[in-house]
């Protein structure tokens, strides 16, 4: 039972220009996962040949706040279209907007309120889905060390939130880097998850890096997947521990070799 294995553009090959980066992830086998759509190319990127898996979801407004939760469907529309471009079928939702990795609106307390606002925008988002073919995936996010003042963050929430509106195209994009942070207990959190997992992320913790740099035990975690049946998407959404081109290498073959018990590092030569 294998995963589709997927990089994020934004975090590896930092040394090169975005297309590059997207070139070199794909030419190593690798899909690509890219944040914001609305400041790139996208022709230059389907260009490239890639696969993409994920992206940004929406631009603006809180999933949680009626003042601001239509906004978040618009610029949801408009993040359909640009997913059309590049043969994305993923799209990511946060509970909250983000600004350089902010809340924009920080709240640190949840209230009835929010669950009721997320869970109607989350049935109007799953309808939109439905009607253009792609999963809203809702990440859970740490509020300790990236991201504080997003309610509604933690991985039992946005299960609870994705498991409440109940539709076929809203899912969970588990984090286990967040998850690690904020909840621990990642290989039973996986199993309760389960059905409700849109795609997987990760990164090692501390330092957001890759598999093996930290104190998660990835191949436990792979394990875990396969034993429930999971064939989707993992990505990782880690930096390279080491700088350059050679170092994001080696990051994407720690990477494989967590999730893909019979890949054997090798070295690899920089083009």
């Amino acid at each position: 039972m294998t995963f589709q294995l997927a990089v994020c553009a934004e975090m590896v090959f930092q040394d090169l220009p975005l297309l590059d980066r997207v070139e070199r992830i794909h030419e190593l086998g690798f899909a690509v996962e890219i944040w914001s759509w609305h400041d790139k190319d996208l022709a230059a990127l389907a260009a490239t040949g890639a696969t993409f898996t994920s992206m940004t979801g929406y631009l603006h407004g809180d999933l949680i706040d009626p003042q601001s939760c239509d906004e978040v469907v618009r610029t949801a529309e408009l993040s359909v279209t640009a997913a059309e471009a590049l043969g994305v079928t993923r799209l990511n939702l946060h509970t909250a907007e983000l600004v350089d990795g902010r809340a924009a609106r920080p709240r640190y307390r949840a209230d009835g309120r929010m669950w009721a606002t997320a869970l109607r925008t989350l049935e109007r988002i799953g309808e939109l889905g439905a009607r253009a073919g792609v999963t809203f995936c809702v990440e859970n996010l740490n509020t300790v060390v990236d991201h504080p003042g997003v309610p509604l963050a933690r991985a039992k929430d946005t299960l609870a939130l994705v498991e409440g509106v109940g539709h076929a195209h809203v899912k969970m994009m588990l984090d286990l880097y967040h998850a690690q942070i904020g909840e621990g207990n990642l290989c039973e959190l996986v199993r309760r998850c389960g059905d409700a997992i849109g795609e997987i992320q990760i990164a090692d913790v501390p330092g957001r890096c890759e598999p093996g740099t930290g104190e998660i035990n990835y191949p436990a975690i792979a394990a875990t997947l396969r034993d429930i049946g999971y064939t989707g998407t993992v990505g990782m959404e880690g930096w390279a521990s080491q700088p350059g081109t050679p170092g994001s290498e080696a990051a994407l073959s720690a990477f494989r070799a967590a999730f893909e018990p019979d890949y054997r590092s090798t070295s690899v030569v920089s083009k």
